[in-house]
């Protein structure tokens, strides 16, 4: 070891950065003793490790909701990698919990601007890149959600490889505890939007020439096949909307009557859902 970098310099940067104590020494030597310089290389290796593995798939990770205190607001975060082994160890789990805790104290509109937040004297996104270095897989924060609302519920699926928040117009814990119901009615059934208004008119155009092409392929004639379509909507509505959904706990009661059990004006004003994949 060079006579200006001791094993303690070495033990120092270590414990600075949890890079590998070879990977410490060679940064070192690189930045001639400048531990600035040095946790720079460090980031920089990390870099290069992520340009490297580019091309892998980072199907595995994990999955955070956090709301605030108050239950007005809510993020959701997601921190990819490759393999389940790295997904369930403590440091990652950690770092996305430190991640979805600065998400939900600033609050930024933009997974972009998330990355920009400060992390002990770094970017966020420059920590995640000194998470590649350290591990040597590829991992990205490639996911950020925002929810504001009256209330919110939030919902972690076993293990983390989901989680939902759900929206609503009242308050109360009875409402809280009901919205958790209806946060895991949205990861069981993945519905596409609250209800009928808050899908997209290009699914809704798909939908309506799948019934069509339906209608013709079973040999319906031609005057009734535009009212086919129709009905195929509607219930492509009523499977796909959460406010129309057979509630998953009940099923001879859809989501929007389970809520007017604890209010008549009782409704979703809107809900985030991320998963791993």
């Amino acid at each position: 070891m060079s006579a200006n970098i001791s094993a303690a310099d070495v033990k120092k940067l270590r414990e600075m950065t949890g890079a590998g104590m070879m990977d410490c020494k060679k940064a070192l030597k690189e930045a001639e003793g400048d531990f600035e310089k040095a946790v720079e290389v460090l980031r920089k290796k990390g870099q290069k490790v992520s340009a490297k593995r580019a091309d892998r798939d980072a199907n595995e990770g994990v999955v955070v909701a956090l709301v605030s205190d108050d239950k007005t607001k809510g993020v959701i975060v997601k921190l990819s990698c490759e393999t389940d082994f790295v997904a369930k160890g403590d440091e990652f789990i950690g770092f996305t919990n430190k991640a979805a805790e600065l998400a939900l104290q600033h609050f930024p509109d933009t997974l972009e601007d998330l990355l920009k937040v400060d992390m002990n004297g770094l970017s966020l996104g420059d920590r995640v890149t000194e998470l590649v270095g350290k591990i040597n897989e590829k991992i990205e924060l490639d996911t950020y959600e925002k929810l504001e609302a009256t209330m919110i519920s939030p919902y972690i699926h076993m293990g983390n490889k989901a989680a939902v928040l759900v929206g609503m117009n009242k308050a109360s814990d009875d409402i809280y505890d009901g919205g958790r119901d209806v946060a895991m009615q949205v990861a069981a059934m993945k519905p596409v939007a609250v209800d009928k208004d808050g899908v997209d008119q290009s699914i809704i155009d798909k939908e309506i020439e799948i019934g069509k092409e339906q209608a013709r392929q079973e040999g319906k004639p031609e005057q009734i096949i535009e009212k086919i379509a129709m009905g195929k909507l509607n219930k492509f509505f009523k499977e796909n909307t959460l406010l129309n959904q057979q509630f998953v706990k009940d099923s001879n009661e859809t989501v929007a009557s389970f809520l007017k059990k604890f209010d008549k004006e009782l409704t979703v004003t809107d809900f985030k859902h991320v998963t791993l994949g």
